[in-house]
């Protein structure tokens, strides 16, 4: 990538018809886990007009062969979500009262759940907790913001957040749920200097009036949360382009579990392997592999190691350890990339049972993440435990003793 450039990210709001069956999703998955931490989900969502599709693989392993509906009632909590999202006006066909909901989640397959299970199987490969299936994960951080993440996207939730914190708080009547938000930066020696454009597109009711919108969203959400020397005479502001956005959420658009996983990490910035996170229990390494990765990548910028670092790692069904760890720095590191490699696997374990322990991915926490972004929340590290920068110290001795033994070799 040149230097000078601009790159753009977005984001989406709480009633992006995605993000809607993200967070039913997600709230099936820690009202299991709030049952039995042991729980294995893969929970897919559903949405369009006035129907909502629940459908997967949920085990309960402390009541297993029981139907989940005897632990968890799906249509509560499908409402519930709903509702908080703020689907709750009479003139909106997706209404969390009025929504049809059809649940069609069955067990998990015995022959992934032998793969995954800590027990010896005749035909399997390793008698410990392996990955829920094979793929790769990326883990990704830089020096450009204080959450160590890219500037574009940062600046795309907190923009969404706002917005979505003042149509909670009732500062403007006629805001909806539907939103999505746009952030253009000018890179300049690679590093961000100014905003060129910012796109906000929000649903709203039939009577607002454009101008209204407009400056509403440049004065009380843009000028709030963008940092103001990143703003300049010449950053354009691109207020429901269209003209027109009453007609929105599902109503308008079709929503699906898992089709904003740009949005949910990097903003194209760090490189993704494909996988979803939402509705899946850390069994699962889509989701947890994911997370080590950024908990990984963290810490190594954080230690100024480097001031980008992207982590790869890749995995076998059923099998406990990676098939390949890969670590690119992007000419930024601070040390050879062989020696921040090898200080990040005598530090950190990538099996899946020790990634689970680690970053303590076995509690209710999924609905905290759904929302802007998985990473970069830094306010609940109790939770969110893999922005945790706590192996930077770690990280930064078992570096000094590789290069000490290089030097000596």
């Amino acid at each position: 990538m040149p230097k000078n450039f601009i790159f753009s990210s977005e984001s989406v709001g709480e009633g992006h018809p995605d993000k809607v069956c993200d967070s039913i999703s997600d709230a099936i998955l820690d009202a299991c886990l709030a049952i039995d931490p042991n729980s294995r989900v893969a929970c897919e969502t559903y949405a369009k007009s006035n129907v909502v599709v629940v459908g997967g693989e949920i085990t309960i392993p402390k009541h297993k062969g029981k139907n989940i509906e005897h632990f968890i009632n799906v249509n509560k909590i499908v409402r519930d979500v709903v509702a908080e999202i703020g689907y709750v006006h009479d003139d909106d066909v997706f209404h969390a009262e009025k929504i049809f909901i059809n649940n069609i989640l069955t067990s998990q397959s015995d022959d992934i759940a032998q793969g995954v299970d800590v027990k010896k199987s005749a035909s399997k490969v390793v008698h410990e907790q392996g990955a829920g299936d094979q793929g790769l994960m990326f883990g990704y951080a830089c020096d450009e913001t204080p959450e160590l993440m890219p500037a574009p996207i940062m600046y795309a939730h907190r923009l969404g957040r706002e917005l979505t914190r003042l149509r909670k708080a009732g500062k403007a009547k006629w805001l909806r749920p539907d939103a999505k938000t746009q952030v253009s930066v000018q890179y300049e020696n690679g590093i961000p200097t100014h905003v060129v454009n910012i796109v906000i597109s929000t649903q709203h009711t039939a009577d607002a009036k454009n101008k209204e919108i407009e400056k509403f969203l440049i004065n009380q959400v843009i000028k709030k949360v963008i940092p103001a020397k990143m703003l300049t005479k010449k950053t354009k502001f691109l207020i429901n382009p269209t003209g027109r956005f009453v007609i929105g959420g599902p109503q308008g658009d079709t929503g699906l579990t898992g089709r904003k996983i740009i949005v949910d990490t990097y903003g194209g910035m760090g490189r993704h392997g494909g996988g979803a996170f939402s509705g899946k229990d850390a069994s699962k390494v889509d989701r947890s592999a994911a997370y080590m990765g950024r908990y990984v990548a963290k810490n190594v910028v954080a230690a100024k190691l480097a001031k980008k670092c992207e982590v790869q790692f890749a995995y076998a069904i059923g099998c406990a350890d990676p098939v390949s760890i890969h670590i690119d720095t992007f000419e930024t590191a601070a040390v050879p990339e062989e020696v921040i490699k090898k200080a990040v696997e005598a530090i950190f374990c990538f099996k899946p049972a020790s990634i689970i322990e680690t970053l303590k991915l076995k509690r209710p926490i999924y609905s905290k993440t759904t929302n802007y972004g998985h990473f970069g929340k830094i306010n609940d590290l109790e939770s969110i435990t893999w922005e945790r920068t706590d192996k930077v110290e770690a990280l930064k001795k078992e570096a000094a003793a590789v290069m000490k033994k290089m030097k000596a070799a």
